[in-house]
């Protein structure tokens, strides 16, 4: 076989995957989306731990940017939400294995609900433009999903969290809106850290899309046959 035909059928078969995809029936987008909420799950478990925050760096936010891509605006959220609903009733998926309600009014609650919106705006363009399933497009989406969605929500949720953490073998008083630490130290302990590894996750999953996602339209995209750019 040649090189083109070869890549001529694998075109062809990734347009089939995301157009099997957007005509399923209700029962299997559930399917699919608990499916994306599993590997969610498991990606939570990929976290490195920083000492002056309760916020670890883990692997849900490339599993929130890619879960609209792969089901779409609608279905890539619900399988987020489908995280965490079944994580608050107990199933112990989120980061380092807990699960249950308490842990999810924790220090980490913004971000987790960043996340639904982050895949329903990634699920939206992912659908709607065909453009926007090309490399550098979609890295400047998912790039704005996850600095206004997901640190959005999560630093304004941070921000009215008081915590403890461990220094130096003591225990330290946290930031709150009553504690006085200011803007910077919010970001050191919300943000600033998780910049590059959120970069290097971005970039990940955008050129993943630009890989899997079909370049021809499967849902009455609105550019096909001009050109698209990100707003």
């Amino acid at each position: 076989m040649s090189v083109s035909s070869y890549a001529e059928g694998y075109r062809y078969r990734r347009y089939n995957a995301f157009r099997w995809r957007f005509e399923l029936g209700l029962a299997q987008k559930i399917a699919l989306a608990l499916g994306m909420a599993c590997l969610t799950g498991l990606l939570a478990q990929v976290r490195i731990y920083i000492p002056w925050s309760p916020v670890p760096i883990t692997g849900q936010t490339f599993a929130a940017l890619l879960a609209g891509v792969l089901l779409g605006r609608w279905w890539g959220g619900a399988s987020l939400a489908l995280y965490i609903g079944i994580g608050i009733a107990g199933v112990p998926w989120f980061a380092g294995w807990n699960g249950g309600i308490a842990y999810f009014v924790g220090p980490t609650m913004g971000y987790m609900i960043g996340f639904i919106l982050a895949a329903l705006f990634v699920g939206y363009f992912t659908d709607s433009f065909v453009n926007s399933r090309r490399f550098f497009p979609m890295l400047g989406l998912m790039l704005f999903a996850n600095f206004v969605f997901i640190y959005g929500l999560g630093l304004l949720w941070l921000n009215t969290f008081s915590y403890e953490v461990g220094l130096a073998g003591k225990t330290a008083l946290g930031f709150g809106p009553y504690e006085g630490r200011g803007l910077l130290a919010l970001l050191m302990a919300g943000m600033i850290p998780f910049i590059i590894g959120d970069i290097i996750k971005a970039v990940a999953a955008a050129a993943l899309t630009k890989v899997i996602a079909p370049k021809e339209a499967y849902n009455g995209e609105s550019d096909v046959g001009r050109g698209w750019r990100v707003p």
